[in-house]
């Protein structure tokens, strides 16, 4: 790095020419680099092989109003630019790229850009592949939610595309320090260029299946591959009816390569593969309308016949199966940092560089935009259901937690609420929702929050339908080609590209719900925001479907509905009721989704202890995408068959509440699924262990109201991540880089859930530092795994040493008491901060500067805590307040005890204060 500063020619300070604030390089080979600093921390780099650059605008990126100046070293080889934190090194030869701290130390190196040729409906652009050398200890989270289980994407694949399940969002952050957001909406890969091969494309294959029905003859059949991936595809299955039956597939596989080979299997119903003599996957479940990805590695050496043998039981009658592999690559290649993309105009993403994972979330935010402070009852508990059938029934429900006096916030009405042939109209049947704003009322009186399902998919006879249609605002090839719904209704998707359909799209839904009543419509549910036309299409004939919209191709524009149709409701909502916080809940995501106050679940998972797993490490790399509030479908969404029946609801219940211990420690506490209903006591009867146990993590995630909504606030103001993935606050750690099955929500907890039938114990990593068991105080040193009691009741949960918590009341519902006593907990072995926040809870005030905020300091040394003057004020505020101040040490191990004994009773009245302890 000396020696290459020391042979640079003309060094020039560059003021800042904004707009643009930008560096031009030609390269030999008639391409051009163009570099724009967007700020110290920023650059986006731009790459053309042809030298020319599109003016596409960015639907995820906001336009940058600052401007920075940077230094230009410009020498025969290469140009420099620096600024006061990073310095950029571009080749003049062949436009490679590489990063470098302010001080030398180097984040990405050996940087290229390489193109191929691409066309789509009329139109030029590229293939885009961007590739950067990534050390031996790098490690990368993010690209939204995925359902393979995988965490660390370092040295992994993934397809980046839109399904029920999986949300794609194109960047990645690294261990290292820096992230990088791919300005990139069409189909793209991580991890290599090339897909997913069929199986004799790699291998010499010798395939046979043998297909059982329930009654009747097998029939044995070769197999060229196994690619049964989609409705089309599976016209190539053997003439059997698949319900009931059984499928065995076996042969052998012969590498014509040595090596480590990536597959990925496709799995509805029942699947179990053995490669050898080694499970590779062991059984696992998906409902057969809805399948997932499972990916294994293994090693074959060349020209070496290995056995592969496949159980399926399709547990429907139209099911899914396939196994593919990835073309053997060498491991510098597979080492890479790799992202591909189908159709882009030039190669196009921004470098962050923050001194932790928390700065990169910074810029990403910075880039992409704030995320709005969400309304404090959407951090209480929700009950959803498929379905509330009825007015009668959505309000006696209410009525029911009430009466139990179970906590609820906020209570959601599914899909169908409409008249059978009219999805699309927004319009409540009347024979079942006789006065749908009484309901509402009804709701509202009970102190309950209403969110109510609305879809951006059409019937093509209504009306909101033909408006669309004749305005310009319509997807029509699913109409032109009759295709119909699983309900077999013809239907289509509203273009939510056009600026014009997303007006028109709320208009529809203002005039038939949100003004209609009164405003009195609390949240939104924006389900299939994929879109998804239809479960299991063929990904190119999906892209057909909906195209051509009001920006281009569908194969260019592809993954970024969700934001874009976000867009619609958080504008349309502002433009019509200004001051009331909206909420949007919605199936998919992209980067920027946090702008527009919206949320995503993980979408229609399975009843499964694998499903439960599989959330984790899905949530967690959401959240590491900068995408603050995800949730999921506690329980699982699609019921398997045996939990039907009595004989299973030993463990049905022993799932929900695993799940429920679970997901009390998630951004969105939501429980939602099929059949069995879910509500606690159709679950299990009071007085029951799981019964019990579902509620005392309820009321606990009450009690947390004051930690949580201050952490909801520092998501707004200083950027910050709710569920934490460990290599966050312990980057240096290697133990942490691939466990997702524990993880910090905020600073201070670390839930560590059972996703197991029967454990009654499991193992937990405990970083460096000290830690704290919640339940009961006792103090554990840093840097072990341990294995630790899991009790039925009780999830393993702990605090880390120098945290500050704050507790508040015993409540029901947020807001049905002033938080006037709150219990502040310090759990010493550290330095601690906290910073209480607080505001309306409801409205945009917080805007306008009306919020208030208090800090906490821990002085560990001295053993004392400092309460700084309060900052702030908004409508109502509290003006004074008792804080019941307790210290957790190793001397003096308190458990949780929220109501109990403190050490020392505050009055607090917002001026400065302090006490030794």
């Amino acid at each position: 790095m000396k020696n290459f500063f020391l042979a640079m020619g003309l060094t020039l300070a560059v003021a800042c020419t904004a707009p643009r604030n930008q560096v031009l390089v030609r390269t030999a080979d008639g391409g051009a680099v163009r570099l724009q600093v967007v700020s110290p921390d920023i650059v986006r780099v731009s790459v053309s092989p042809d030298g020319r650059f599109s003016d596409r605008q960015s639907l995820m990126v906001l336009p940058q109003e600052g401007c920075e100046a940077f230094h230009l070293e410009e020498g025969e080889d290469s140009v420099v630019l620096s600024t006061s934190s990073l310095v950029v090194k571009v080749s003049r030869e062949d436009g490679g790229t590489a990063f470098f701290r302010a001080d030398g130390t180097p984040l990405a190196v050996d940087g290229h850009a390489s193109f191929a040729p691409a066309q789509a409906d009329g139109k030029k652009a590229w293939s885009t592949t961007v590739s950067y050398a990534s050390a031996e200890d790098e490690a990368f989270y993010g690209l939204g939610q995925h359902q393979a289980g995988e965490f660390n994407h370092k040295g992994l694949r993934e397809e980046l595309y839109q399904y029920n399940t999986k949300i794609s969002v194109p960047v990645v952050v690294s261990n290292k320090g820096y992230g990088i957001l791919f300005d990139a909406y069409s189909l793209s890969r991580w991890g290599s260029a090339r897909p997913y091969a069929q199986l004799g494309e790699v291998f010499d294959l010798q395939l046979t299946g043998t297909y059982t029905p329930a009654e009747g003859q097998p029939l044995v059949q070769p197999e060229d591959s196994l690619f049964y991936e989609n409705e089309w595809a599976i016209r190539n299955l053997p003439d059997v009816p698949l319900q009931g039956a059984k499928v065995a597939y076996d042969g052998t596989i012969t590498a014509r390569e040595t090596g480590d080979y990536h597959f990925i299997q496709y799995y509805a119903g029942f699947q179990r593969t053995f490669i050898g003599s080694k499970e590779v996957m062991s059984r696992r479940w998906r409902p057969a309308w809805n399948p997932n990805s499972y990916k294994f590695t293994v090693h074959l050496e060349k020209g070496v016949p290995t056995p592969l043998h496949i159980d399926w039981e399709p547990d429907g009658g139209v099911s899914y199966i396939g196994l593919r592999v990835a073309p053997l690559e060498t491991p510098e290649q597979e080492s890479r940092l790799t992202f591909w993309s189908e159709f882009e105009p030039e190669a196009d993403y921004y470098f962050m560089a923050g001194d932790n994972y928390d700065g990169v979330i910074k810029d990403y935010r910075q880039l992409t935009g704030k995320a709005p402070v969400m309304p404090q009852w959407a951090l209480g508990f929700w009950q959803s259901r498929e379905r509330y059938s009825t007015q009668k029934e959505l309000v006696e429900t209410v009525k029911e937690f009430r009466r139990r006096h179970i906590p609820l916030d906020n209570i959601v009405q599914d899909w169908q609420y409409w008249l059978p042939d009219e999805w699309g109209s927004h319009a409540f049947d009347p024979a079942r929702y006789p006065d749908p704003e009484k309901m509402l009322d009804d709701v509202h009186q009970m102190h309950a929050r209403f969110m109510i399902s609305v879809w951006p998919k059409f019937y093509t006879n209504t009306e909101h339908y033909k408006e669309l249609k004749k305005a310009g605002y319509a997807y029509t090839h699913a109409e032109e080609d009759s295709l119909v719904d699983w309900l077999g209704h013809r239907q289509s998707f509203y273009d939510a590209y056009a600026a014009g359909g997303r007006k028109m799209f709320w208009r529809q839904m203002d005039e038939s719900l949100y003004s209609k009543y009164g405003k009195k419509i609390d949240a939104w549910w924006m389900d299939a925001s994929e879109p998804n036309l239809r479960d299991c299409l063929p990904l190119d004939y999906m892209k057909w479907l909906l195209g051509p919209n009001a920006l281009g191709s569908s194969t260019e524009y592809l993954n970024a509905y969700a934001l874009v149709n976000a867009q619609a409701i958080y504008e349309g909502q502002r433009s019509v009721d200004p001051d009331k916080r909206v909420f949007l809940l919605t199936r998919n995501g992209f980067g920027g989704l946090q702008r527009y106050s919206t949320a995503s679940w993980s979408g229609d998972i399975g009843t499964s202890w694998t499903d439960m797993r599989m959330q984790m490490a899905a949530g967690l790399n959401y959240s590491m995408s900068g995408i603050p509030f995800w949730g999921m479908d506690i329980g699982g969404f699609s019921v398997m068959s045996k939990f039907q029946s009595p004989a299973f609801n030993e463990e049905w219940q022993e799932l929900q509440t695993r799940w429920h211990q679970f997901g009390a420690f998630v951004p969105l506490f939501r429980t939602h699924g099929q059949w069995p209903r879910r509500e606690l006591w159709n679950i299990t009867g009071k007085g029951s262990s799981a019964y019990e146990s579902i509620l005392w993590y309820m009321r606990l995630r009450y009690r947390l109201m004051p930690y949580l909504y201050s952490l909801t606030g520092a998501v707004h103001f200083e950027d910050a991540t709710l569920m934490r993935g460990l290599p966050m606050d312990f980057p240096e750690d290697p133990e942490v880089r691939d466990l997702s099955d524990q993880w910090l929500l905020g600073p201070a907890l670390m839930p560590c859930p059972v996703y197991e039938y029967k454990a009654r114990s499991r193992s937990v990593y405990f970083p460096e530092g000290g830690w704290y068991d919640f339940y009961t105080g006792a103090y554990i040193p840093g840097g072990q795994r341990l294995t630790v009691d899991a009790p039925y009741e009780r999830m393993p949960l702990y605090v880390r040493a120098g945290s500050i918590i704050p507790f508040g009341p015993s409540v029901e519902y947020n807001g049905e008491k002033p938080a006037d006593d709150i219990l502040i907990v310090v759990y010493a072995g550290a330095d601690a901060r906290f910073t209480l926040y607080e505001d309306d809870g409801l409205t945009y005030g917080y805007e306008k500067g009306e919020y208030s905020t208090i800090d906490f300091f821990w002085d560990d040394t001295a053993r004392r805590l400092f309460i700084g003057a309060r900052k702030g004020v908004f409508p109502n505020m509290l003006g004074s307040r008792t804080f019941r101040v307790c210290v957790v040490d190793p001397e003096h191990p308190h458990g949780y005890d929220p109501d109990g004994e403190s050490a020392l009773s505050i009055l607090y009245d917002g001026q400065e204060d302090s006490v030794g302890l």
